[in-house]
C-alpha cells in the first residue's frame, strides 16, 4: 500500500502512514532534533490525531539523521519559560494554568510523554543516535525501543543544572530500578546501546544501516496484530505499575472477556483450525 503523508503543519515534524504503521520523524537534524516551540506542539497535535486515526494501528517514532532527540534546545534556556513555550495569549493569561510555570509544564508533560505512555496503540521508538534529557523521556514513554549500535542515551540534566522533566525519572525507574536510575541521573553519563540492552532500556540493537528496517519490521508486526488484545495488554502492564494484584486480576478478567468477543479472536480461531496465519484487522475472506 502506498504511504500517505500526514500534514503536521511544519517541516520540523514528518509523518507518514502506510500499512497501519504511522512513522513520525523529528526532523531538525542540524540541531539533533532538539525540541522547540514549533516541533514540540506539532508532535503533541500529531499524537492526538494519530490516536484517533483508525488506519493507524502502531506508531513508530524516530529522528532524522544520526540523532533521536537532544532534548530541549539549550540555546533557548536560561529564561523563566520552558524552551518549547510560546508567549501566552490574552485568553491564556486569563487561565492561571497557562501562565504558572509549574502548572504549565505539567500540562505540557501530560500532553506529550503521558499521552505516549497511555497511547491506545503500540509504540516503538527507533534511536539512530543520541537520546538526551527530555528526548530520552520521549523514547522511554514508548512501549519498545530499538537502538542503533552506535547510539547512546544520557539523562543530561545534571550537566545543565536541572533536575529533569517529562517523566524520565519515573519511566527509567520502572525499567531499571531506583539505584541505576539515580546513577544515570546523578552522573549524566553516556550509556551505550549495548549497556541499554543489558539493562532492559533497549529491546533491540541493530547496526545503524539496518535500524530503520528493523524498527519498521517490529512496528509492522505490531500493526498486523490483534488491536484490542494488544491495547488491553498495554493497559494491563501499565496498571501493574501502580495497582495491587487483586485489582489487576479483576481488570485482566474484564479485558480477557472483552477480547474474547472480538472479531480478531474469532479470526485467530479460524486461522488455527485452518492451519494458516491469522489476518487481523482484514475483511473476512473465509
Amino acid at each position: 500500500m502506498a504511504a500517505t503523508t500526514v500534514d503536521t503543519g511544519t517541516s520540523e515534524l514528518l509523518c507518514e502512514l502506510a500499512d497501519g504503521v504511522a512513522t513520525v520523524t523529528l526532523n531538525k537534524p542540524h540541531k539533533r532534533n532538539a525540541l522547540g516551540d514549533v516541533l514540540t506542539p506539532a508532535l503533541r497535535a500529531t499524537l492526538l490525531r494519530l490516536e484517533a486515526e483508525p488506519r493507524c494501528r502502531a506508531l513508530l517514532l524516530t529522528g532524522a539523521g544520526r540523532a533521536f532527540c537532544a532534548g530541549g534546545d539549550v540555546s533557548g534556556m536560561g529564561g523563566s519559560r520552558p524552551s518549547d513555550a510560546t508567549p501566552p495569549s490574552a485568553a491564556e493569561r486569563a487561565r492561571p494554568s497557562q501562565v504558572d510555570p509549574v502548572l504549565g509544564l505539567v500540562r505540557k508533560q501530560e500532553t506529550l510523554t503521558l499521552r505516549l505512555h497511555e497511547f491506545a496503540k503500540p509504540t516503538v521508538a527507533a534511536l539512530p543516535g543520541p537520546a538526551a534529557g527530555a528526548g530520552l523521556s520521549i523514547a522511554l514513554a514508548c512501549d519498545l525501543r530499538v537502538m542503533a549500535d552506535s547510539a547512546f542515551i544520557t539523562t543530561a540534566f545534571a550537566n545543565i543544572g536541572l533536575s529533569g522533566d517529562y517523566g524520565g525519572s519515573w519511566l527509567l525507574s520502572q525499567l531499571v530500578g531506583p539505584a541505576i536510575a539515580k546513577d544515570l541521573y546523578f552522573t549524566a553519563r553516556r550509556v551505550s546501546a549495548a549497556e541499554c540492552l543489558s539493562l532492559g532500556i533497549a529491546n533491540r540493537v541493530a547496526p545503524f544501516e539496518r535500524l530503520a528496517e528493523e524498527a519498521r519490521s517490529l512496528a509492522q508486526q505490531l500493526a498486523d496484530g490483534p488491536a484490542t488484545a494488544l491495547a488491553t495488554m498495554k493497559q494491563n502492564i501499565n496498571r501493574a505499575l501502580s495497582l495491587d494484584f487483586k485489582t489487576c486480576l479483576a481488570l485482566e478478567a474484564e479485558g480477557m472477556v472483552r477480547c474474547g468477543a472480538t472479531e480478531d479472536h474469532r479470526e485467530a480461531v479460524r486461522a488455527f483450525m485452518a492451519k494458516r496465519p491469522p489476518r487481523f484487522g482484514a475483511p473476512r475472506q473465509d
